[in-house]
């Protein structure tokens, strides 16, 4: 606050006045019979912050009915002016007018009768301030006032901690700066891997901030400042959650414990990690025991897992086998075989063969984890059980394998025979096994390879088992076959196999169409399911950022290059999410991939793909140079023909049927959210609070709460949080209307509340300047209460087709209220016009930088502008098509107009 006059109670020797119970100090005139009033009312010197280039007038007075004094309404003003003067020193009592500059003229929403009062509250900014101090001034011209307040104030975003990082109170920027990015430094015992920053807004709010705080390792979040993990507890990593108890046998007596060491006797594997529970080794194995299988010349191991696992469950087994003839005992090495193996065994069960009889044998069967190796000797050995065993047979030998021979093949066999001696003895069973090896020698003819296999016969003899191996090299000259042993092996394809889901990548462009019905991601039950589905994963070293664009909900967005393999070089933008997200922020923020990603239209923003896999979640999509729509048309005020313009509304509708085809509702179409690339093409993006529509083609989808743009936002959508395709017509005729209006924005200064009660009486936006009749006749269709009897996008494309093919249907233009449109303020003169200067009503207008083109040419009095012509406007150089039009306009409208007391009201 920079002056406050009613705080100043009685030091400013102002009046006091009483009403409704509160007490006013006043500063009145009342010359209302008078002629030529010119009564000025300066303030002391104020101050100004350094940083605040920008200040806020409020004001709050009372301005008397003229009609309410006999006689004197000719003379009398319902209006009075602000001026303002800049100076680097008090000048004290020095006054002249000449230094001042006129902000703006005041006039009440609400005027005082004979028999009711009425305050008015007013806020003006002023802004461009440079010097040390200013002055405020009020000039009356012939109006009764009372003046009750003058506040001045500039807007700050105050001092405050946000994700553990401090920033400081900070001066909000003016129009030429709505963004100042403020730099902040994270509290005690808090880190951050980038500097944090925010940005603070033109309306002194805190916006997106970029680079959070996280408590470091032994600490965690407490009402913004990072506190010690207390006894019991740890935090091994920098993050934004809180300490976590120490897990299974672990402890700590500390405060701001990283990690829990473990108990005595109690272990973390190598690949563990060291926030895990620590674990003991398991105990023995239960109820070993082995059973003969003499039939097939085998013993089967078998036994129970352990009782205590030392609470893993990577728990695996090994045997070992010792093998006793008299009293010498010796590892059975490498005679005896186990199937599946003797180590690493996970089944609690495991075959031997190949013993020999008469022979003790010692099995022991050892339960092992990751943490076994980690365990004392002393405590290794509860982990062991063991079982002896003696094997006893006839003492038969094995019958011996002399011969084998190849006795015939086909394209996909062969057959082999072979002689045993001796034979054995006939109530003994032998169980033969073959087996191959497909090599390549090089030996069997010179200069020429040819295939040989290698042929195994195991054959088992009681507990016994032997492989004999014979090698065998076949070619076309012997009785084998090389084709013949290769399509054994290899076995050709089907060349006439069915088409499966990956060869749709070689359909016809009919099969490819998009699917008919959108997904919504939120379905899902894991969301980045619906992220790898639709999105392609980029790696990020394929992307280099150049500038940041802009600040999005979730972070900061960049212009950037995409250089992807096999790709030529690609400008895109690239949104990106803040540092220490939440994993439904990460979530929420990759949703938008996954509707993107499902589009493929060319008014439809592309998505490139996505960044996941790493730190840094990011969001890649096509770079539109030209950006959002709203800010490219006031860029490029009145230099759009109407073609052009309606071409970009038919690029917007084609879009929108897409979407619509799609059962997909969009629910925030906006011209701020239609992005222009170079050729003026216009594209649908920021899908941020879209949702799937039900199957029903007028299903709606009711939402939870949350915010709703309410000047694009059909009224059924308003009342009842329904929305439809429909309501996205509505939208799209808001649309329309800001693009015809160059980026004006709907409904102009009213207040939320003020838009729905007009809607709700059938008020509806009027045609903008210039704007073809056959266009705003489409809008106020848009607009109809009955959403049935709006037109769906597939009638809007259509008609727009036509305004298209035929260029002379843009000819006609609707009727132009500039009173309502170009909305001047409520003056009143004694002459008829409602200004009492040029420059009063160019500054109305938006046009006060014409003022000196005008003072050039002579025109100094409303009388003068009256009688003006385009002509006229064009030679004392305006030039600009926008601008010439806004006064032209503004001139018919004066001369039709007979009292321009709340016009805007009617």
């Amino acid at each position: 606050m920079l002056l406050d006059m009613r705080a100043s109670g009685d030091e400013l020797g102002w009046l006091t006045w009483t009403l409704n119970g509160s007490q006013f100090y006043t500063y009145s005139i009342c010359n209302v019979e008078e002629r030529e009033q010119d009564n000025w009312l300066r303030t002391t010197f104020i101050q100004r912050h350094p940083l605040a280039s920008r200040v806020f007038v409020e004001l709050k007075f009372i301005v008397r009915d003229c009609n309410s004094f006999d006689g004197a309404s000719l003379v009398c003003k319902e209006t009075f002016n602000l001026y303002t003067s800049e100076s680097d020193a008090d000048v004290g009592t020095t006054f002249r007018k000449s230094q001042f500059k006129k902000v703006a003229t005041i006039a009440p929403d609400e005027i005082t009768g004979k028999n009711e009062m009425h305050i008015n509250t007013e806020t003006r900014v002023v802004d461009g301030l440079s010097r040390k101090g200013f002055y405020l001034a009020f000039q009356d011209i012939g109006a009764c006032i009372a003046l009750l307040s003058v506040r001045v104030f500039y807007k700050t975003c105050p001092g405050t901690v946000q994700n553990l990082a401090t920033f400081p109170e900070t001066v909000a920027g003016g129009e030429n700066q709505p963004l100042t990015k403020v730099s902040g430094v994270c509290v005690d015992n808090a880190a951050s891997e980038e500097s944090p920053r925010i940005y603070c807004t033109e309306e002194g709010k805190w916006a997106v901030q970029v680079g959070q705080c996280q408590c470091k390792p032994g600490y965690e979040e407490v009402k913004d400042a990072c506190q010690e993990c207390r006894p019991g507890s740890f935090k091994a990593e920098a993050s934004s959650d809180a300490c976590e108890p120490c897990p299974a046998n672990t402890d700590t007596l500390e405060h701001g414990a990283v990690l829990c060491p473990c108990k005595d006797g109690f272990f973390r594997a190598p690949t563990d990690p060291t926030t895990g529970p620590c674990s003991g080794p398991p105990s023995a194995p239960r109820d070993l025991s082995a059973v003969r299988q003499p039939s097939v010349g085998r013993l089967i191991l078998s036994w129970t897992p352990p009782e205590d696992t030392g609470g893993r469950n990577d728990i695996t087994y090994s045997v070992e086998c010792q093998r006793c003839d008299g009293i010498v005992c010796q590892p059975c090495g490498e005679r005896v075989r186990y199937e599946p193996g003797s180590t690493k065994l996970t089944e609690a069960r495991v075959s031997v063969s190949e013993l020999e009889a008469h022979l003790n044998y010692t099995f022991i069967v050892q339960a092992h984890s990751g943490v076994s190796q980690l365990a004392s000797e002393a405590q290794r050995p509860a982990s062991r059980s063991n079982v002896t065993i003696f094997l006893h047979y006839t003492g038969e030998h094995p019958p011996q394998i002399t011969t084998m021979r190849l006795v015939g093949r086909t394209s996909t066999s062969l057959a082999l025979s072979w002689d045993v001696s001796p034979r054995p003895r006939a109530q003994l069973h032998v169980r033969y096994k073959l087996t191959y090896h497909k090599k390549v020698s090089i030996f069997c003819f010179s200069h020429q390879e040819c295939p040989e296999i290698k042929l195994c016969l195991m054959y088992h003899f009681g507990f016994v088992s032997v492989y004999v191996c014979f090698a065998c090299c076949l070619n076309n000259r012997s009785t084998g076959s090389i084709l013949s042993i290769h399509n054994y092996i290899t076995r050709k394809r089907n060349s006439h196999t069915r088409q499966g889901p990956e060869d749709t990548y070689f359909s016809t462009p009919e099969q490819l169409k998009p699917l008919k019905t959108y997904v919504d991601p939120h379905t899902y039950e894991d969301p980045n399911v619906a992220v790898l589905k639709f999105a392609t994963e980029i790696h990020p070293s394929h992307i280099t950022k150049q500038k940041v664009i802009g600040a999005g909900e979730f972070g900061e967005v960049y212009r950037g290059i995409l250089k992807a393999p096999g790709r030529k070089e690609v400008a895109v933008a690239i949104k990106t999410l803040k540092p220490g997200y939440t994993e439904k922020q990460r979530q929420d923020f990759l949703s938008e991939a996954s509707i993107m990603g499902q589009f493929s239209h060319q008014n439809i923003i592309r998505l490139e793909g996505v960044v996941t896999k790493f730190k840094h979640a990011m969001i890649v999509t096509e770079y539109m140079e030209n950006g959002a729509l709203d800010r490219y048309l006031r860029d490029h005020d009145g230099e759009i023909s109407s073609f052009q313009l309606v071409g970009m509304l038919r690029g917007i509708a084609a879009g929108m049927k897409y979407l619509s085809d799609m059962s997909y509702v969009h629910r925030d179409l906006a011209a701020r959210n239609i992005l222009v690339n170079n050729n003026m093409e216009c594209k649908v993006s920021d899908f941020g609070l879209s949702r799937v529509l039900e199957d029903d083609p007028e299903g709606t989808y009711t939402t939870s709460g949350g915010k709703i743009p309410i000047r694009w936002t059909a009224p059924e959508a308003i009342a009842y949080r329904k929305f439809t395709s429909a309501s996205d017509v509505w939208s799209f005729g808001i649309v329309m209307w800001e693009v015809m209006a160059f980026g004006e924005r709907p409904y102009w200064d009213m207040s939320n509340h003020e838009v729905m009660k007009a809607i709700n009486e059938a008020f509806r936006l009027p045609a903008p300047m210039d704007c073809p009749s056959a266009v705003y006749q489409l809008m106020l269709q848009c607009w109809l209460q009955d959403r049935a009897k709006r037109p769906r996008f597939g009638d809007i494309v259509s008609l727009l087709d036509k305004l298209l093919r035929s260029p002379e249907s843009l000819k006609t233009i609707a009727d132009f209220d500039p009173r309502v449109s170009i909305r001047l303020p409520s003056t009143s003169g004694s002459d008829g016009s409602p200004f009492r200067s040029v420059s009063e009503w160019l500054e109305s207008i938006k046009m006060s930088q014409y003022s000196e083109n005008f003072t050039c040419a002579g025109i100094v009095t409303m009388e003068q502008v009256l009688q003006m012509k385009t002509e006229d406007i064009k030679n004392i150089g305006v030039r600009l098509p926008g601008h010439l039009k806004r006064i032209a306009y503004s001139i018919l409208g004066l001369k039709d107009q007979t009292s321009t007391l709340s016009v805007f009201a009617v």
